[in-house]
């Protein structure tokens, strides 16, 4: 039994598309709002907040009904498709408003902002309050801007859910962790080519700019992994044999005979341990948000430190980790190797609570890294492990509560957070906060019992040979 790396690659283009609109979503979205429109710091945020809000009730919603879908080129695929070309569409259409409204401001303060310096801080406030009352002036750019941004987050929300459940659908179970290992490179490689792109364009170097060409190259790049996708994704055929190969290999057999309408319950003890991952996926991500949203400050204002590289590094960490934890996972079990992922990240977060403004920064390097390694650990595991409860086509519904689950937790864990911050002192708290909820989720982990991969015994001589699976 060996995984298909070049199948996984090819499904994986939807996610790394995903991967690219975000990136570039999250990199100039809030520059538009405070730069060209005025907004504070707060008002961008809660507008930034509609993907994590809208997710919680469209992914398990689109999943479920992309299970009960069945066309000739399968259940996903019509999803991926039509919600990639709408988010394009509207995402070249935001630009379009932004330039509107840069023009007006620009052509109201030409002046003034040839002759500041957006680095000094009251020049930027000045530029951020006259921007705001063009703004209220004219409101119009903006709920415009606001109403268009609402139809790129449905677009990319409708299909989400069936492009992450299309890898266990055509992966069979024991295999599915190193798979979405491989998913999580592909779609890491989305967002370091938009980054790319960012420093072609110079994204971080002008605060006033069009953004037009930039997104158009983004755009661009989610074309092409649609197209890819489109274009060599057999999702019906490769989802046949998946099943084939589960039967002949002796997997679920009971969900292999059923047809995709009949739907066996979950046990009580599978519900139990269904109920049990997604509280670990919400605990781990109120603790591993609450750091990752929140470090750029306090690095900034607490330590005196560069961000940037920081988490450069956990990234990197993360990424070089993916394929040989999807491996370990595969010898190991999932729930072991995420219990042990908890710790590693558990204790990275409390080892940075002992880092002080005097303690060299050269110390949070591998702070980060033992982070980025305990976070790959646990995320690639997390998802399969949800899906393996599945039953009778309903993969897609459960990717929709793996993913409720955790936007949720990202909704609410920068309130939760900052309320801490404020009433504690940020210096006290911010580490020991993220390293607390970690921690809980390893206790809700212990008790799950249920959705670890089914470890298949080879047969013949020539599998017992084979350590590449």
């Amino acid at each position: 039994m060996k995984l298909n790396y070049k199948r996984v690659v090819l499904v994986g283009m939807a996610f790394f598309l995903i991967m690219a609109f975000w990136q570039a979503y999250d990199a100039i979205i809030p520059l538009i709002l405070t730069n060209h429109f005025g907004l504070s710091q707060t008002y961008s945020g809660i507008i930034m907040s509609f993907d994590n809000i809208l997710a919680v009730f469209m992914l398990p919603m689109f999943g479920a009904i992309s299970d009960k879908v069945n066309t000739k080129y399968g259940k996903r695929t019509p999803f991926i498709l039509f919600g990639t070309i709408v988010a394009v569409i509207a995402f070249m259409a935001l630009t379009l408003i932004d330039n509107y409204q840069m023009a007006k401001v620009i052509g109201e303060n030409l002046g003034m902002l040839q002759a500041g310096d957006m680095q000094d801080e009251a020049f930027a406030a000045m530029a951020q309050e006259l921007a705001f009352k063009l703004t209220l002036e004219n409101p119009l750019p903006l709920i415009g801007f606001i109403a268009t941004l609402l139809v790129v987050l449905v677009a990319m929300a409708t299909f989400r859910s069936p492009a992450v459940a299309l890898m266990p659908d055509v992966t069979v179970k024991p295999l599915r962790s190193k798979a979405n290992a491989i998913i999580n490179l592909t779609g890491t490689a989305g967002g370091i080519i938009v980054l790319v792109l960012g420093m072609v364009f110079a994204t971080s170097d002008r605060c006033y700019m069009q953004y037009t060409g930039y997104v158009g190259a983004v755009c661009a790049v989610m074309l092409v992994g649609l197209i890819v996708f489109i274009l060599t994704v057999k999702e019906r055929r490769w989802a046949s044999e998946m099943e084939e190969q589960s039967i002949a290999l002796g997997i679920d057999n009971e969900e292999a005979e059923n047809t995709s309408e009949s739907k066996r319950k979950l046990s009580r003890g599978e519900m139990t341990s269904l109920l049990l991952i997604l509280a670990s996926v919400a605990l781990w991500y109120i603790g591993y948000n609450s750091i990752t949203s929140k470090y750029s400050v306090y690095a900034t204002n607490i330590l005196g430190f560069d961000f940037n590289f920081t988490l450069i590094i956990a990234q990197a960490a993360a990424i070089v980790s993916y394929i040989p934890v999807g491996i370990l996972s595969s010898k190991f079990g999932r729930r072991k190797t995420i219990l042990a992922g908890i710790l590693i990240l558990a204790a990275a977060f409390l080892i940075g609570h002992f880092v002080t403004p005097s303690t060299p920064e050269l110390v949070m390097y591998p702070v980060f890294a033992l982070a980025g390694i305990g976070w790959a650990t646990i995320n690639v595991n997390s998802f399969p492990m949800a899906v393996e409860l599945a039953r009778g086509g309903d993969v897609g519904k459960y990717t929709g509560y793996y993913y409720t689950a955790s936007m949720a937790a990202q909704i609410v864990a920068p309130i939760i957070s900052g309320m801490l911050y404020e009433a504690c002192g940020m210096r006290n708290v911010f580490f020991i906060f993220g390293t607390v909820f970690v921690l809980l989720s390893f206790v809700t982990m212990l008790f799950v019992k249920h959705g670890d991969s089914k470890p298949i015994e080879k047969k013949s001589l020539l599998e017992k040979l084979d350590v590449d699976d």
